[in-house]
């Protein structure tokens, strides 16, 4: 029998959203893509997401990428693991305290694998890669290059923890392509999602290098995801601001809220 899946898929090279800022929601996700002002010089989207999730919920998985030279190596990332698919949805009906070694694991081989390799030397241009999963209470990621993920809570906030990964520059996959090299250099990590509403947010830096690059304080980036109760008006409301701002870069964010019923591992002191 075939597997169920349900997905969504988006290339900035199909549809662009040149002066216009736009949101979607699938499933329980937001999804705000922009290609830029035109008036600012903006004339292509670069970015690309792919997301897969779990009929009636249990998990998501959401790929982010941000392209730059043509959208041929975002374009690669999305065939590739859409092609992939089924081996992921397998990976993620394991126990949550294995599904996320093997899925890095997995991910890895095909990363390293020739075959990708000599599909990545064809392309131009290379692309960062943010992967992020959440399955039961738990947060996982994979990242190659500079896109950003954020857990806002109010308690995490209250400590000033808000961004889970560190944006690392000159780090792509494509035509220069970090599993290309001896060593290659990625980053990865496992968060516990805290007890009440926790929200996830994956976003280029579209949205963080613009204007007076206000939302480059995590501060003011948790109150523009968390002033409004529907997060598709924070999003939307984001997006407009790049537009506003005249930003030239495409923005695009991936944002999904979760109410958690567990407590944490460890209480604040």
């Amino acid at each position: 029998m075939g597997q169920t899946r349900e997905q969504f898929s988006w290339v900035g090279s199909n549809e662009m959203y040149l002066d216009q800022p736009t949101t979607c929601a699938y499933k329980s996700m937001v999804i705000g893509r922009y290609g830029g002002n035109t008036a600012a010089g903006a004339g292509k989207n670069e970015d690309g997401v792919y997301v897969l999730s779990k009929p009636g919920g249990g998990w998501e998985f959401a790929m982010l990428l941000d392209a730059h030279n043509t959208a041929e190596s975002a374009e690669l990332l999305v065939r590739t693991i859409n092609g992939e698919a089924g081996g992921i949805i397998r990976l993620l009906a394991l126990p949550v305290q294995q599904a996320f070694r093997a899925l890095e694991s997995f991910l890895l081989a095909i990363f390293q694998s020739e075959a990708f390799l000599s599909q990545c030397r064809q392309v131009t241009g290379e692309t960062a890669c943010l992967i992020c999963v959440r399955m039961e209470n738990y947060l996982w990621w994979f990242s190659v290059g500079d896109n950003s993920l954020y857990l806002l809570h109010p308690e995490l906030a209250a400590r000033g923890q808000y961004l889970l990964n560190q944006r690392n520059y000159y780090e792509w996959i494509g035509f220069v392509n970090t599993f290309a090299q001896p060593v290659a250099c990625y980053s990865s990590g496992i968060r516990e999602l805290r007890q009440g509403r926790n929200i996830i947010v994956m976003t280029t830096d579209g949205l963080l290098e613009v204007g007076e690059r206000l939302l480059e304080d995590p501060r003011r980036l948790y109150e523009a995801f968390t002033g409004r109760e529907d997060l598709e008006e924070c999003v939307a409301g984001v997006m407009a601001g790049v537009h506003e701002q005249l930003g030239r870069d495409s923005a695009t964010v991936v944002a999904w809220s979760l109410d958690n019923l567990r407590a944490g591992a460890m209480p604040s002191d």
